[in-house]
Order: structure tokens, then sequence, then C-alpha cells
């Protein structure tokens, strides 16, 4: 996954990723009807529920486990996560240059999910390969299709179970984006994972900050301090720590 990972009623297209990405539905626009009448009042008060609900079902995607979660209906979700309109918090071009990746480097991303981050690695690492990792079966096939129509022969997509990456091969580098807190069971999945790193090979966490106005619920965060004790009993230490990203932490580890 990523992360992470790794909504709204009207699209992302509609109102920008920094809204789309908002935990509630306090955005939902309720029109006023006249009291008077019961069958109008009722039609408006199901239709406000339906929005409230859209609103709340796609903000969920970003906040519950992928074990327990579907994220069918991949051409959905590339409307929110590939959203341009992301690109101004999310910052992809300068998360890659601070890697400072090798243009032959192996890199998986784990929660691939439509490849925001897994295409854009594949276009630095041209002599290199990526590994868009992730557990839903839609969002493999969208990444499939997606590597296939931009040409891009050093994309791979592997489809994961929720605790097990399958990497096919050590890697470079490992990042999740908006997935760690998706991840069940983290110590050991980290622990495991550590098999999938080449000598030398870092780890990168990009999740949400507690006050981060976008992003998943507070109570589905997790805080920087913690990503860091739980990857330390995983067998990792800190390497460096990223401040320029508005909404997320963003955090480098290497086997310890």
């Amino acid at each position: 996954m990523k992360p992470p990972e790794r909504g709204a009623a009207r699209g992302a297209r509609g109102r920008g990723a920094a809204e789309s990405w908002q935990e509630d539905g306090e955005r939902a626009n309720i029109v006023p009807v006249h009291p008077g009448s019961a069958e109008i009042r009722t039609s408006c008060l199901a239709a406000a529920a339906l929005a409230i609900f859209a609103l709340t079902s796609l903000a969920l995607a970003q906040t519950v486990d992928h074990s327990r979660h579907s994220f069918g209906g991949a051409e959905k979700w590339s409307q929110v996560f590939d959203d341009p309109a992301r690109d101004e918090w999310q910052k992809p071009d300068d998360v890659i240059r601070a890697l400072k990746l090798a243009p032959e480097a192996l890199v998986a991303d784990i929660g691939a999910g439509t490849g925001y981050f897994a295409v854009r690695l594949a276009r630095a690492v041209p002599k290199g390969r990526v590994y868009g990792v992730d557990a839903e079966p839609d969002m493999v096939r969208y990444l499939n299709q997606r590597a296939q129509r931009e040409w891009l022969a050093n994309l791979i997509v592997v489809a994961a179970k929720p605790a097990d990456p399958s990497l096919p091969a050590p890697v470079d580098l490992v990042i999740l984006v908006d997935t760690y807190h998706h991840v069940p069971d983290r110590e050991r999945y980290f622990r495991e994972l550590k098999k999938g790193l080449k000598p030398g090979g870092r780890l990168a966490i990009v999740d949400f900050t507690l006050d981060s106005p976008v992003g998943p619920p507070k109570r589905a965060r997790i805080p920087a301090d913690q990503v860091k004790q739980e990857l330390a009993r995983a067998g990792y230490a800190l390497a460096e720590e990223h401040g320029f990203l508005p909404n997320q932490y963003f955090l480098v580890f290497r086997p310890a």
C-alpha cells in the first residue's frame, strides 16, 4: 500500500483535491424549503442525506484499513487521487527530488492506487523499475492499463495481500504515501518488509499530520512520533525528516 496510500459528492474535479480529502460532510449544500410542504421537505431531507453519505463514503477511502474496505471503482477514485489540485499540497515532484533516486533505482510504491506517485516515480528512474503494489484488484487493473496507456514499460504492477507486499525483487526504496495507517499489524509487516530492501535500501513514509485540514478523521491518523516508535521496534532507524509538506510528515528510514 501506499501510503497511507495511499472525496466529495461532486468529485474532485469541481472542488479541488484539498476539499476532496475533507473528513466529513460539512460542505454539503442543503436547500431550505417552505415548512408547509411535508412532501417537499421529506424529499429534500432525503437528498441531503444522500449528499452527506456520498461525501462521507469518499472520505472514508483514506481512513479504513485496506483489508476491510473495498477500493473498487478505480475510475471514480482517480478523479480524487489524481486531481491536479492535489499537487499544491502533495508536492510530488519535490518529494521525488528529496529522495535523490538514481536513474537505475528499483522502487516499490506500496498502496500505489491509481498511480499518482508510481507513474511519476517510473519517469524519474528511466533505467530502473517501479513496482506499483496494491491489494485492491480494481486498482491493480486500472494501474496496469494506465502503465500501458502511458508507455511506462518500467512500471510493474503487483497484486499484493494486505499483510504481504509481495515484492518481486529487492528494491532500493519502498515508499508509502497516505497508506501507513491502512497497514495491519505494522511492526510485523515492516519487519518482514526489510527482507525486500537491498543493502543500503530506504523506507519512506508520507502521511497526514494530526492538524492537517485534509485527510482522514483524526482518530484514524497516526502521529509521526508513533511511526518512529513503531518502526524502531521493527528494526529501522530514522535517516531523514523533511518538513516542506504543509499537511503531511515525510520520514525516511534505513534498517538499523
